[in-house]
């Protein structure tokens, strides 16, 4: 796609007034094995679509809404039963100079504990802009969290890669580091080491599609490498 063009709207999520009283026992469970969770708010989209605008490029159009993030985390763990929301969110394709593409190990702490996937979060209340929200600005600010990586949107490529699976839609945009792997590696774990909390527990770097074979790459993100990288 060309652009993305996402909006705040106003959202009365039925699952979440419907089943509030078992989003509330699964979150009960949820912080007695993970305590760190944290029930923040979380954006969710309530419309996706792809269209052309007036210029004739392609756009990912997306409605936000705010919810809780133990609402979202029921709303995955029983299997996304309202089908008409997304997990819309956006990602950094941090290829190095040689071709190898930068994952993150999430940490102990996370609800995606031990996946392997680019260093992203979901949409939050940080990626409001007046009426609308910022998914470029939100990798920007998830890639310096996690990783100490600082670019900026001028390093985007021009067009977005976007990955439908079922309720997921990821949002991913191919940025050329200017080291090779194995320095772009040293300099992320350097981060996390430097870190007191870090958010991930590791690094790595993928070179070819006969290492998507690992099982904590998710099937998105599988997809996705499978297109990019050599065999």
């Amino acid at each position: 796609m060309d652009r993305l063009a996402c909006r705040v709207v106003a959202h009365d999520w039925a699952f979440d007034r419907d089943v509030r009283g078992d989003i509330a026992a699964h979150w009960r469970e949820q912080t007695k094995v993970n305590p760190t969770l944290f029930d923040g708010r979380v954006l969710l989209a309530s419309r996706v679509e792809t269209n052309f605008d007036a210029a004739g490029l392609t756009a990912l159009e997306a409605d936000f809404f705010e919810t809780g993030f133990s609402r979202f985390l029921a709303w995955r763990d029983f299997g996304f039963p309202d089908r008409d929301v997304y997990n819309c969110f956006s990602m950094p394709a941090l290829r190095s100079a040689d071709g190898a593409f930068l994952l993150g190990e999430m940490g102990p702490g996370h609800s995606c504990a031990g996946q392997l996937y680019f260093p992203c979060g979901t949409p939050d209340r940080a990626d409001i802009c007046g009426e609308t929200v910022d998914l470029g600005g939100s990798i920007v600010r998830e890639l310096v969290e996690e990783t100490g990586i600082r670019i900026t949107s001028r390093m985007f490529a021009q067009t977005w890669r976007i990955v439908f699976e079922g309720q997921r839609v990821a949002c991913m945009n191919i940025i050329d580091w200017p080291e090779p792997a194995q320095a772009l590696l040293a300099r992320v774990e350097r981060h996390i080491a430097a870190e007191t909390k870090p958010e991930l527990a590791g690094a790595h770097m993928v070179r070819s599609r006969g290492e998507l074979s690992d099982p904590r790459i998710p099937a998105f993100m599988a997809a996705f490498l499978a297109r990019e990288l050599p065999a």
